[in-house]
C-alpha cells in the first residue's frame, strides 16, 4: 500500500537521483519529469539576488514549466545554492572547476539554500527554503586529488564538487542543518504540506 492517496504520482520537475530517491524512500509514487530551463539565463533576467531567493526562484520556475504541460498533476520544483560569504557557487562545469570550488571552500564555513516549490496548473500552492551550514576541514592538496579521482564525474553533479551522503563527507569538519535540506530538497516541511492537503495518510 502506498503512502501517497492520488491516483497519479507526484512529479518531480528535476532530474535529481538524490531528489528521487529521497521522495521514493518517503513513500511516495514518483514520476521524473526534469524542466528544461537555462538556469543561469533564467537568474541573470530576473534581477534576483541572495542565494536563498535565487533557489526560490529556480524552485518554482522548473515546477510551472513541467506542470504546464501536465494539467492537474502535483508538481514538484526543487533547486539548491551555495553561498560563502557573497560569492555563490554554481555546479562545476568540469574537474578543474570542481577542483577550484573545493579550494575555496577548504577550511570555511559556507551556507547551502534548498528551496521546494509545488505547483499545480499555473498556482504555486506550497514554497519553502532551509538552509544549513557546513564547514569544510583543512584537507591536504594531496586528499582533494585522491577525492576527485574517486567520485570522477559526480563532482559535476552538485554544488561544491561534493555530495555529502557519499565521499564527499570525508571533507567535512562539521555540519549544522537538516540533512534533506542537504540534500536539496527540504522533505519535512514538503510532506506536512501533503497531509494537509490529504494527499498523504495522516
Amino acid at each position: 500500500m502506498s503512502l501517497w492517496l492520488l491516483s497519479s504520482p507526484v512529479v518531480l520537475a528535476s532530474k535529481s537521483e538524490v531528489r528521487r530517491a529521497v521522495l521514493q524512500g518517503a513513500g511516495l509514487a514518483v514520476d521524473v519529469r526534469p524542466a528544461d530551463l537555462d538556469e543561469r539565463a533564467l537568474e541573470r533576467s530576473s534581477g534576483t539576488d541572495g542565494p536563498a531567493a535565487v533557489a526560490g526562484l529556480l524552485a518554482r520556475a522548473k515546477a510551472r514549466a513541467v506542470a504546464a504541460s501536465l494539467p492537474g498533476r502535483v508538481v514538484v520544483g526543487a533547486d539548491q545554492t551555495l553561498a560563502l560569504g557573497q560569492q555563490r557557487f554554481s555546479k562545476p562545469r568540469d574537474r578543474a572547476g570542481a577542483r577550484a570550488q573545493l579550494l575555496a571552500l577548504r577550511g570555511q564555513r559556507h551556507s547551502l539554500h534548498a528551496a521546494v516549490a509545488v505547483v499545480k496548473d499555473d498556482n504555486v500552492l506550497f514554497e519553502h527554503c532551509g538552509t544549513a551550514y557546513l564547514t569544510m576541514r583543512n584537507f591536504s592538496d594531496a586528499f582533494l586529488d585522491a577525492y576527485l579521482d574517486l567520485v570522477g564525474a559526480a563532482a559535476l553533479r552538485s554544488v561544491g564538487g561534493y555530495q555529502l551522503e557519499k565521499a564527499g563527507v570525508q571533507l567535512f569538519e562539521s555540519v549544522d542543518g537538516d540533512h534533506f535540506t542537504i540534500l536539496g530538497l527540504p522533505l519535512v516541511p514538503l510532506l506536512g504540506f501533503f497531509r494537509s492537503q490529504g494527499w498523504l495518510l495522516r
